[in-house]
């Protein structure tokens, strides 16, 4: 009798999967060696600092705003709207995630030596993506309730 035999079994793939696992393990473990291989302490302090932002600050602060929609939305026949808040949204605090010392205006001067470029207008710029991401948001919720009005049999 097989002990594992209620078990499935691993899907391990092919040859090609293989050779392209272990070099993405390779390619990782590079770039590994050459980050930790200059400031060490610095990075360990960047990704745990980085962790314990998401884990303590971000995500109980993007919960308590994914509530507060879903409590905003109503009624649970609305609640499957909550995805075109939630996506823009996301989209947005990424790009501002990423954007953030552009968006702030908080540039030092080796920035603009080093790029060759000003850092005004990047909060404008965002502010125009965030609207087109909620506008166009907005209009695919609206377009989507009025097929599924037009045609209630599907």
């Amino acid at each position: 009798m097989n002990p594992v035999r209620g078990l499935p079994r691993p899907v391990i793939g092919g040859p090609f999967r293989i050779l392209l696992l272990a070099c993405s393990f390779a390619l990782a473990g590079y770039a590994g060696v050459r980050l930790l291989a200059g400031d060490w302490l610095g990075v360990v302090l960047w990704f745990v600092g980085a962790a314990l932002l998401h884990d303590l600050v971000l995500l109980p602060l993007y919960t308590v705003a994914d509530r507060a929609v879903l409590r905003g939305l109503g009624a649970a026949g609305r609640r499957e709207w909550a995805l075109y808040v939630r996506v823009p949204a996301a989209f947005s605090g990424l790009l501002l995630l990423v954007w953030f010392p552009l968006i702030s205006g908080r540039v030092d001067a080796r920035y603009r030596s080093v790029a060759a470029l000003s850092a005004d207008g990047f909060l404008a710029r965002w502010l125009l993506i965030t609207a087109a991401l909620f506008g166009g948001s907005a209009l695919l919720l609206a377009w989507r309730s009025w097929r599924s009005w037009r045609s209630p049999g599907s």
